[in-house]
């Protein structure tokens, strides 16, 4: 017979050691989900209320709640001052900071060539393009010009020039406004503005000509029958073929080239860490916008806006932005618009 004593230490060397196994398993288990927020995140936008950032953080706030992708909340933060520098300073001066990610676009290449401000994109962590988007001259549907032609002619003829809205000086808004210029002769009178959202407005009540506004700032006007498309700058029509307004599709929308205006121009939409954050907590936020990018809710988004799918990650990633950022370059200088 084992003595009580004996018993009662091998009890406990049991005990213990199921204990520490248990441990263990947990500590497997906890390293297996990996990182996750302990608090609220900001998305970051480099823009003002109402324009395409603003509108596809809302979304996205929305479905990642809607869809639980996320325990902790998702917060909007507009930092559109000074052009959207603001928000560009504010993720440089928060490394190692796993709550906060910034919805960027040309503007991370743009910004620092036309203002010398101190950014750079590899100070940052890339962690997902998740779409491209398209840009599209309007004007006002009260004008007479129903086609890229005829508001050529107009503009080429008009004087004082033709007043042309966009969002911010030295963007891609204006980069493009100087490429039509090149491209026809004429001359436009560029008005920079905080959002798309402002630059639609000024433009149905008839304080601009024209915009060069994406899908999605112009949408709800359009459907209103105030502003009207007159082309998309891409070598292809939008893909989306379902009503949009009472008679058109985003598909119906012709080409520039196809109106004789040979101008291209795409932009990036993508996500980005402050810089010293750690590879657990990037694979976090790439699986979350992979898991985002399946919702209905994106899905839907990305079709009533006419956004481009795409979705792109890691050494892709890198390799996408690198390029983006020659092409950019090289369009900013030919315009100009590179501070000496």
């Amino acid at each position: 017979m084992i003595p009580i004593h004996a018993r009662t230490n091998f009890i406990r060397t049991l005990v213990v050691t199921a204990a520490l196994g248990l441990s263990a398993v947990a500590s497997q288990l906890a390293s297996a989900a990996g990182w996750e927020p302990t608090k609220p995140v900001e998305i970051v936008v480099a823009a003002g209320a109402g324009g395409a950032s603003d509108q596809m953080a809302r979304m996205m706030q929305a479905a990642i709640q809607k869809n639980n992708l996320m325990k902790q909340p998702m917060v909007v933060t507009l930092k559109g001052g000074a052009s959207g520098a603001e928000a560009l300073m504010y993720m440089k001066q928060s490394p190692g900071d796993p709550h906060k990610v910034l919805i960027a676009y040309s503007l991370i290449y743009m910004l620092p060539l036309s203002a010398k401000i101190p950014f750079n994109w590899r100070e940052l962590t890339p962690v997902s393009v998740i779409a491209l988007d398209q840009f599209v001259l309007w004007d006002n549907t009260t004008l007479p010009y129903k086609n890229v032609k005829e508001f050529v002619a107009a503009a080429k003829a008009a004087n004082p020039p033709f007043k042309m809205g966009g969002t911010g000086s030295k963007r891609e808004d204006h980069v493009l406004t100087v490429f039509m210029e090149k491209k026809t002769g004429a001359k436009f009178a560029y008005l920079p503005y905080k959002s798309g959202g402002e630059a639609a407005t000024q433009l149905v009540g008839n304080h601009t000509a024209a915009n060069v506004n994406n899908p999605s700032e112009n949408l709800e006007v359009w459907r209103a029958g105030q502003v009207r498309a007159l082309c998309v700058f891409d070598k292809e029509r939008i893909a989306y073929k379902s009503k949009v307004t009472d008679t058109q599709t985003w598909h119906d929308i012709p080409t520039c080239k196809e109106e004789g205006l040979d101008v291209e121009y795409q932009m990036l939409r993508a996500m980005f860490l402050p810089g010293k954050t750690t590879p657990e907590q990037t694979a976090f936020y790439v699986d979350l916008f992979k898991k985002l990018a399946q919702t209905p809710e994106f899905k839907d988004y990305m079709e009533k806006q006419a956004l481009k799918s795409i979705f792109l990650s890691g050494p892709d990633m890198i390799k996408f932005l690198e390029a983006d950022e020659t092409l950019n370059k090289n369009l900013m200088t030919e315009a100009g618009f590179v501070a000496q």
